[in-house]
C-alpha cells in the first residue's frame, strides 16, 4: 500500500504539473479567449464522452440535476474565460498570483452556501491576503485589467467547487463533467450566434474563427486532452488513495509550477518585481497555512469522535 501511495503522489504532483502548463498553453496560442475556450470545452466533452462511452457509464439524470450541471457549466466557462483573457492582457505570473486567492473566496462563500458559522482563523487569513493583494496591485498597476480578469476567476472557480462539492459524493464524476462541459460550450455556441447575426462581421463565427494556425490547433489539441480531459480523469483516480488534505496541499503548487515554467519558457517577459514575488508568496502561504488549520480541526474532531465511542 505505501508503494501505492508514493505512485499515486507522484501521479498527483505531475497532473498539478500540467495544470500549471495550461497558463503556458493560454499564452501559446495566438486566438482570443472566447474562442479558445470554444474549442477547449467542445474537444475536452468529445474526449471525456470516448471515456465514458468506453467505461459504459450511465448518462441519465434528473432534470433538477441536469439544470445544477448547467448553471455549473456556465460558471466554468465563464471561468475559463476570464482565466485565459488576464493572461492575454497582462501574463502568466499575474494571473496566477491572483487564481490563488480561490481559497480566500471559498472561506467567505463556504459559510453562506453551507450555512455555517465563519471561522475565525478565515477572517484572519482574509485580511492577509488583502494585505498579500495590495502589495501586487501597488506594484503592478500596468497590469490592471489583467488583475481583476483573474481575480473574477478565482471568484468563479470557487463557487464553481462549492456547487461540484455537493454533488461529487452522489454522482459519477466523468458524468458531472461531461455535462458541465457539454452545456458551457453549448452557452458559448448560443452567444456566438447570436454575435454572428446581429454584430459586426468580424464578430461571432466567421471564416477566421475556424482559420487556425498548425501549432495553434496542436496546441488546442494538448489542452482540451491532456490538461482537461486526462487531468480531470486522473484527479479522481488519484483520490481513492490519498488524503483530501494531501491532495489539497499538492494542487496549491499549481501556481509555483505555471510561475516557474512562464519563466523558464519566456524569460524576461514574465519577470516581476522582488514586490510581487512578495505578495504572491503572501497570499500562496495563506492557502496553505488555511489547509493546515483545516486539516488540524478535522484530525482532533476525529479524535475526538473515536474517543466517545470507545
Amino acid at each position: 500500500m505505501p508503494n501505492v501511495k508514493f505512485k499515486n503522489y507522484l501521479h498527483l504532483h505531475f497532473i498539478v504539473f500540467v495544470w500549471g502548463f495550461t497558463a503556458i498553453l493560454g499564452e501559446l496560442i495566438s486566438i482570443e479567449a472566447l474562442p479558445l475556450v470554444w474549442y477547449r470545452m467542445l474537444l475536452a466533452s468529445g474526449f471525456i464522452y470516448s471515456y465514458i462511452y468506453f467505461k459504459n457509464i450511465k448518462l441519465r439524470v434528473s432534470r433538477r440535476l441536469f439544470f445544477t450541471l448547467f448553471l455549473a457549466g456556465v460558471i466554468i466557462a465563464l471561468h475559463w474565460i476570464t482565466f485565459f483573457a488576464a493572461i492575454k492582457v497582462s501574463n502568466i505570473s499575474i494571473t496566477l498570483a491572483m487564481l490563488s486567492t480561490g481559497a480566500f473566496f471559498t472561506s467567505i462563500l463556504e459559510p453562506i452556501f453551507y450555512k455555517r458559522k465563519m471561522i475565525w482563523y478565515e477572517v484572519v487569513f482574509g485580511g492577509i491576503v488583502i494585505l498579500g493583494l495590495y502589495i501586487i496591485f501597488k506594484v503592478e498597476g500596468d497590469y490592471l485589467m489583467g488583475i481583476l480578469y483573474a481575480l473574477s476567476s478565482a471568484f468563479l472557480s470557487s463557487v464553481f467547487s462549492l456547487i461540484n462539492g455537493k454533488m461529487a459524493t452522489e454522482y459519477n464524476p466523468s458524468m458531472i463533467s461531461f455535462y458541465e462541459l457539454l452545456s458551457g460550450v453549448g452557452v458559448v455556441t448560443v452567444y456566438l450566434l447570436a454575435v454572428t447575426f446581429f454584430g459586426t462581421e468580424t464578430d461571432g463565427f466567421t471564416t477566421s474563427f475556424f482559420q487556425l494556425s498548425t501549432s495553434d490547433w496542436l496546441f488546442i489539441i494538448v489542452l482540451a486532452s491532456v490538461c482537461t480531459a486526462y487531468a480531470f480523469i486522473g484527479s479522481v483516480q488519484v483520490m481513492k488513495y490519498l488524503s483530501p488534505y494531501t491532495v489539497m496541499l499538492t494542487t496549491n503548487l499549481e501556481p509555483v509550477y505555471g510561475i516557474v515554467l512562464a519563466f523558464l519558457i519566456f524569460g524576461e517577459a514574465e519577470k516581476m518585481t522582488s514586490q510581487f514575488y512578495y505578495g504572491a508568496l503572501i497570499i500562496l502561504s495563506t492557502v496553505i497555512l488555511n489547509g493546515i488549520f483545516k486539516n488540524a480541526k478535522k484530525t482532533k474532531r476525529e479524535e475526538t469522535l473515536h474517543n466517545i465511542t470507545k
